[in-house]
């Protein structure tokens, strides 16, 4: 085995030393190679892998103590079978719930308030899930559809939905592309629907109690004030909110949670593609920023709870040495940018 990898790394890796049944995970064992890479190692690892293929070898490229390894370990990567009834089922299911929540009147259904909120809030999720899925699989990532999530008993009639990665992507780069296309065929239908829903609001003084009053984020707050010319709420008065501009303001506020840099989230696999393996202390940052934001907000100690336990751990692509191109590095802070204006540290209040 040992002269196939030899073979596979020929002209592109000077071998220094070989270690035999590595700790490796998920693998039982691999063997690992240290030495020093002789080109470019995005070019070196489409070489190496696959020539090591052909020997049924998966081939990882890593950093350890500031000195490049590879490690091979037998074995392929799964093969994803998408599910789309399962897709089709959750997809209906959600804008069901979407709908019920939207149009519920405590009396009964109001079919255009449901379709006001729902269309709009749908599309916003499809664009963001889509944007993630089509582009995985333009780089040939083994990704799952978006399995949407129905939540009737909650104030926005979903959890947004979610995209399994089946295996790791091959580099930063992709990992980067997949990430970003989320959030950001979001943001093509959020923002003009928030614009759209904001003109056909009006301003005035707030309904008697009990009610539900979102909360501003930079990015909503600007937007008011871009509309109605004064900031908001102000003086006992605020925008009495049409269902698209509502619609709009959740799809920003999951646009915001999934930009937070931490774990399998879109701000989490942004974040590890600029920085690799530096970022693992910023997941502890994140859970405290999130334990102190609970103190105004307590619905925030759910998300914290969901941090610590799985915000710890990033998405490493097979090489993780080749850094990201400078214009995706621009647009990782953009999207860092993003975060802090879309993000809502007081979602809701409930005044009663």
């Amino acid at each position: 085995m040992i002269e196939a990898l030899r073979a596979a790394v020929d002209g592109y890796f000077d071998i220094q030393g070989i270690r035999y049944d590595a700790s490796f995970k998920p693998f039982d064992d691999a063997i690992r190679l240290s030495g020093r890479f002789l080109a470019d190692t995005e070019r070196a690892y489409d070489v190496i892998s696959a020539r090591a293929k052909t020997a049924g070898f998966l081939i990882f490229f890593r950093e350890e103590e500031d000195q490049p390894v590879i490690y091979a370990a037998l074995g392929d990567l799964p093969v994803t079978k998408p599910n789309w009834t399962l897709f089709g089922i959750l997809l209906a299911t959600t804008v069901a719930s979407v709908f019920f929540v939207g149009g519920y009147t405590g009396h009964g259904i109001d079919w255009k308030a449901g379709a006001s909120f729902a269309i709009p809030l749908i599309l916003i999720l499809l664009f963001h899930e889509f944007g993630h899925f089509l582009v995985s699989r333009r780089n040939r990532m083994a990704t799952s559809p978006p399995y949407f999530i129905p939540l009737p008993i909650s104030i926005f009639g979903t959890l947004g939905a979610v995209i399994v990665m089946r295996a790791p992507p091959k580099n930063r780069r992709q990992l980067f592309q997949m990430a970003v296309a989320g959030p950001l065929g979001g943001l093509i239908l959020a923002i003009p629907f928030l614009f759209i829903g904001l003109s056909l609001s009006h301003v005035g003084p707030a309904p008697p109690p009990p009610y539900i009053q979102e909360g501003n984020s930079i990015f909503y707050l600007l937007a008011k004030w871009l509309v109605f010319h004064q900031w908001l709420p102000a003086n006992g008065v605020d925008v009495q909110i049409h269902n698209i501009a509502y619609a709009a303001w959740v799809g920003l506020f999951i646009t915001g949670l999934n930009l937070i840099p931490a774990g399998q989230l879109d701000g989490g696999h942004v974040v590890y593609t600029l920085f690799g393996q530096k970022v693992k202390w910023l997941s502890y940052a994140v859970v405290g920023a999130f334990l102190l934001l609970s103190i105004k907000y307590p619905g925030w100690l759910f998300w914290t709870a969901l941090l610590f336990f799985f915000g710890r751990v990033y998405a490493t692509p097979l090489d993780d040495l080749t850094p990201l191109p400078g214009k995706y590095k621009a647009l990782g802070y953009i999207m860092l940018l993003l975060l802090v204006l879309l993000f809502t540290p007081i979602p809701i209040t409930f005044i009663q």
